[in-house]
């Protein structure tokens, strides 16, 4: 998988990828589907990575995207704790 990392994966597939990951987490997060929610999280994480390594984020889109990421895996932490306490 690295020649695909860090050489030949579509950056703007990827750009896609995050939006529609992020946008679909934090929707399944709202409506209290933990699970399915976090696993967009997973994914959206691993998309990051993928960008990451191809260089296509300066120093602060990354930073960006890495606050998104925590964004999105904070409200999942705290909908756990939720449920996890009830």
């Amino acid at each position: 998988f690295s020649v695909y990392n860090y050489e030949e994966a579509d950056v703007e597939f990827h750009f896609e990828l995050f939006k529609k990951f992020e946008s679909e987490a934090h929707r399944l997060l709202d409506r209290g589907l933990l699970y399915p929610g976090y696993d967009f999280v997973i994914k959206l994480s691993h998309v990051f990575n993928i960008l990451d390594a191809r260089g296509a984020l300066s120093v602060s889109e990354r930073a960006a995207y890495i606050a998104r990421v925590r964004k999105a895996a904070r409200k999942a932490a705290l909908l756990f704790l939720k449920q996890f306490e009830s």
